[in-house]
């Protein structure tokens, strides 16, 4: 993290799947402490950048900086297991991935496989079970049972994550994300299918990890509820191009953004000319 609080820093990211453009020289900020949204209309490009963020992609251009106590990570440089192991940036997906036929527990534990592995020695400790293996083998469980109580699963502990209802798989998926200890969670429409009470507790849980942890969030999400009622910052794409970046209200009044999502009056779409002749067509009496 630099001294002015900035934790990813994306400068001058293009990514192009042959003749398309997806994502068009963006550059953006997103702090630590803070909740980042990044918004737009279908077909925008926000899935792209966390693709490039998490490693799925790398981008054809630009560069994409984690600072952290850990050090500084130039992701696009990064293959995607070590920008999750190292420069701790953890993923939820539109599509709930839980390990559906293990407990909502071993979920969790399974998250944590890279730090039990490390303590086991790649098993011989874990085989002989020796202190150091033990050790880790209990903080494990602690952190499991930790966040199974900060997102209300404790009681439902031992069930399989596919019988949980959709609303808990979402919360179940968000804690196993903090379950590796990240320093950036990206958040691919978490609330995508919630109702609104669902939704209500995404927001107070997002803020509580907010809080509690001191991470960076960063959100992509289509429930504008959930957008402007927890961001701090937001970024708005079109068509794989930046259109606005500031504070919700900001957002809330820009121009650019109302004309995106909402599009342009039809006359002021036509040319000129075609809008007079339409206009003298109306006026023309019937027949």
């Amino acid at each position: 993290m630099t001294s002015d609080g900035v934790l990813l820093q994306v400068e001058k990211m293009t990514m192009r799947f042959g003749g398309l453009v997806a994502i068009d020289d963006l550059s953006f900020d997103a702090r630590d402490k803070q909740i980042t949204a990044i918004i737009g209309p279908n077909g925008a490009g926000k899935t792209t950048v966390f693709n490039c963020l998490t490693g799925f992609y790398k981008p054809t251009v630009g560069r994409l900086a984690l600072r952290h106590p850990g050090g500084t990570f130039l992701l696009e440089q990064m293959e995607g297991f070590r920008i999750a192991a190292r420069a701790k940036v953890a993923r939820t997906f539109q599509n709930i991935r839980l390990f559906e036929r293990m407990t909502v527990l071993e979920n969790l534990i399974v998250a944590q496989h890279n730090a039990l592995m490390h303590a086991s020695a790649w098993s011989v400790a874990g085989l002989f079970g020796l202190p150091r293996y033990r050790h880790a083998e209990h903080e494990a469980i602690e952190r499991a049972k930790y966040w199974l109580d900060r997102v209300r699963l404790t009681d439902r502990a031992d069930w399989e994550a596919g019988n949980l209802p959709y609303g808990a798989q979402r919360r179940l998926e968000i804690a196993r994300c903090m379950c590796t200890g990240p320093r950036l969670l990206c958040l691919d429409e978490p609330a995508a299918g919630l109702n609104p009470r669902e939704s209500a507790e995404l927001n107070e849980l997002l803020l509580d990890i907010r809080e509690s942890q001191g991470i960076g969030l960063l959100l992509i999400e289509h429930d504008m509820n959930v957008v402007m009622g927890i961001s701090d910052h937001i970024i708005v794409l079109d068509y794989g191009r930046k259109i606005a970046d500031g504070n919700p209200e900001a957002i809330r009044n820009d121009p650019a953004v109302i004309k995106a999502y909402l599009g342009e009056d039809e006359e002021d779409e036509l040319p000129p000319e075609v809008a007079a002749d339409l206009a003298a067509d109306a006026a023309r009496p019937e027949v």
